[in-house]
């Protein structure tokens, strides 16, 4: 059978000791998931002790996870054996590092798909490296905090209702988008503040392309406005977005926790839960901007077309 493997990694302030306890204890994962998060309701088993659970879910598939060693608190070794979508056994495995005060963690795991499936040797890596990043995002935050701030209020399928925007298309790659962005949203709101009789509503962002496996990501950071502009700064594109149907998530929470939103619709749009309209890009919706409201409260929207 074809198979890959993934390992990613991350600093957590606090001793490896307190990191062990949690990742080693089955009753700690709902909160810092990058799985269960994607579904509220998908049923959970923790048995007593803490070493194991079995899950059941329609977007998360089904399986169950043990603890196989403990050697606390260097190197924690489980094995998960999914049922659904399809049948695989994989170890997986924690290490971790003291660094000072702080610990790094690394999350590995060797995969396996059904031959038939070589083909997605690439995009399974890529995918599945991305949700361990979103899992040891959120299990810094739980570690260090005791939270997540990131929570999902599923909205279904909804109108919006169109706008005209004014906006900066940049082609980057993932671990350059936050700088990036951050950059084309300073230019807009230096136009913004000259021209505020054209605002229209908050800034949004369109993501044209997020391809995983080549690392490429090409988005349109923008503003709404009443009014075409007739003349535009350099660097500045101009466009529309209809009036349609979307199927809309908000996220509530760090920006730094989007992608549980992202991957939410996603994995809705290839199980089926709605159709997406092809021909139009989904986008993300700032309802509020950090320095109005505490991180915990920040309300983006995130939209995805339907047909």
């Amino acid at each position: 059978m074809p198979t890959f493997q993934i390992a990613k990694s991350i600093t957590i302030q606090a001793p490896p000791e307190k990191v062990y306890s949690i990742i080693s204890d089955y009753h700690h994962w709902p909160a810092w998931s990058p799985w269960l998060i994607t579904e509220p309701g998908v049923k959970i088993e923790v048995k007593p002790d803490g070493k194991e659970y079995n899950w059941q879910g329609k977007r998360t598939g089904s399986g169950e996870m043990k603890v196989l060693k403990e050697n606390g608190p260097h190197r924690l070794d489980m094995v998960v054996h999914f049922l659904k979508p399809w049948k695989s056994t994989s170890p997986v495995w924690f290490e971790l590092k003291q660094q000072g005060q702080a610990t790094e963690v690394t999350w590995g795991m060797t995969g396996s798909l059904p031959f038939f499936m070589f083909f997605m040797t690439k995009m399974m890596t890529a995918y599945i490296g991305m949700d361990y990043k979103r899992g040891l995002t959120m299990l810094k935050d739980y570690v260090e905090t005791g939270a997540v701030p990131s929570k999902l209020d599923f909205k279904g399928v909804n109108q919006f209702p169109g706008n005209k925007y004014i906006g900066i298309k940049t082609a980057c790659t993932t671990e350059t988008l936050d700088t990036k962005m951050g950059e084309d949203f300073g230019k807009l709101s230096g136009w913004a503040a000259q021209h505020g009789d054209q605002m229209a509503g908050p800034g949004f962002s369109i993501y044209h392309t997020w391809d995983v496996v080549k690392d490429k990501v090409v988005y349109t950071a923008a503003f709404p406005v009443k009014e075409m502009p007739s003349q535009l700064p350099e660097g500045f594109i101009s466009g529309a977005i209809p009036a349609i149907n979307v199927n809309t998530i908000a996220h509530i929470g760090s920006y730094k926790h989007l992608g549980n939103a992202w991957t939410t619709q996603y994995m809705m749009q290839r199980g089926k839960e709605f159709k997406f309209r092809k021909g139009i890009d989904p986008f993300e919706v700032y309802l509020n901007m950090p320095g109005q409201v505490p991180t915990e409260q920040l309300v983006t929207e995130i939209h995805f077309p339907v047909a």
